[in-house]
């Protein structure tokens, strides 16, 4: 019989979240109230990961240094990419992957540039020695005040980094893939949910299952998987970075079934399932993990 003490109410934590800004993106976790979660206390590698490399873009901090910590107890190797002021996230990120005892290599570059995207990839394997996972996790949003607002810098900015980016980084992994290797994407709850305020940025999370759907068909001939997370509300310098009135902010997450922002560590079950041999049977999918908002 279940003790009901043993178990976790999914309503908890709940926090309140003050309101908070930073002036611009990258967003970083020193300034963030609370700091979010990344499972650095509580995640406990059961070894399903062993001898893996992985490749996780915007790894530095909020889900990317969440995967990163799992995948490493996990026994994965890591590579990070991340822009170059983020510096100090990705050096504790890096401290967290070789406190598991596994080998970590940073790069701090711009994705949006695609010679940066062809050095990642040739860099991470050299690092490495290989790799076996992708995962395009990084992503640029910003407030949109309107259409008749929008800057086609900051389309170009969104769609390079969240659109292009990952095919331009499958593009070069896939030759160094064996069959069991998989491509993991991070798209959003925006792309079932889009907020009006998030146009350019939902359009590309709406494309980037498209891209989960259609990349699995061309690879699953070869053995290789690609599925993808979708994240709902979730407590990662995103957040405070993208220009969200105060209100929204502090509200973040509150209009979910399960009341509350969700932690960072809270996915790292779903791309490390994804990524073993647990799920050698799924490719295609999508998985939300949203506190209960459908998708």
């Amino acid at each position: 019989m279940t003790d009901p003490e043993t178990m976790t109410d999914p309503r908890e934590p709940a926090q309140d979240l003050p309101p908070q800004q930073q002036p611009e993106q990258p967003g970083l976790t020193e300034p963030m109230t609370p700091t979010p979660d990344h499972g650095e206390n509580s995640w406990r590698g059961r070894g399903r990961l062993v001898g893996r490399r992985a490749l996780i873009t915007g790894g530095d901090s909020g889900i990317g240094r969440a995967i990163a910590v799992a995948y490493a107890r996990e026994g994965a190797d890591v590579a990070i990419a991340y822009l170059p002021e983020e510096e100090q996230d990705a050096q504790e990120t890096e401290r967290l992957v070789r406190e598991a005892g596994r080998t970590s290599a940073l790069f701090p570059l711009d994705l949006t540039s695609e010679q940066a995207c062809i050095d990642l990839v040739a860099g991470a394997v050299d690092a490495l020695g290989g790799l076996d996972i992708l995962i395009p996790n990084a992503a640029y949003q910003k407030q949109r005040d309107g259409i008749e607002s929008l800057q086609l810098s900051e389309v170009e900015r969104v769609f390079h980094t969240n659109l292009v980016a990952p095919l331009l980084l499958a593009r070069e992994a896939v030759p160094h893939f064996a069959p069991g290797s998989s491509i993991i994407v991070t798209t959003s709850i925006q792309a079932s949910e889009p907020s009006p305020g998030l146009l350019d940025y939902a359009m590309t999370k709406a494309a980037l299952v498209a891209y989960t759907q259609a990349l699995a068909q061309e690879l699953g001939p070869r053995g290789i998987r690609v599925n993808a997370v979708a994240p709902g509300p979730i407590w990662t310098p995103l957040i405070p970075a993208t220009g969200f009135p105060d209100d929204k902010v502090a509200s973040f997450g509150k209009d979910t079934p399960l009341g509350r922002a969700g932690q960072p560590g809270e996915l790292a079950g779903a791309y490390v399932y994804l990524a073993s041999d647990e799920a050698s049977y799924v490719s295609g999918a999508v998985i939300p993990v949203t506190g209960g908002r459908g998708f």
